[in-house]
């Protein structure tokens, strides 16, 4: 636990978009747990912003290694680095579509 306290920390310390997102998720989940209806979009609409959380620690671990290992430019370095930026942008997508499909018809 203390090795994760620590990681959450760094992330917290060094990465705008960890702060920005944090700060999305700490609005979405209480929101999400009022507005879902039933375990399931409760489940839904708190799980999407939890994904992106763990999604933008993980791109940063890449980041930091590649960093660290590879300090100057690699076509393989970049893409690696590309592919977990797509990968948060994949489940920032995922909070949309989710949020959108289960509220949108309520307001509609």
């Amino acid at each position: 636990m203390q090795w994760s306290m620590k990681g959450l920390r760094a992330g917290w310390q060094h990465e705008a978009s960890f702060r920005l997102e944090a700060c999305l998720a700490v609005v979405l989940v209480p929101l999400g747990l009022w507005l879902g209806q039933g375990a399931l979009e409760k489940l839904a609409l708190v799980s999407a912003p939890m994904l992106v959380l763990s999604a933008e620690l993980l791109n940063s671990a890449i980041e930091a290694v590649v960093d660290k290992v590879s300090p100057e430019f690699h076509e393989l370095a970049g893409r690696a680095k590309d592919m977990g930026s797509a990968a948060v942008f994949v489940l920032l997508l995922l909070v949309m579509l989710s949020w959108g499909l289960i509220l949108l018809p309520r307001w509609l």
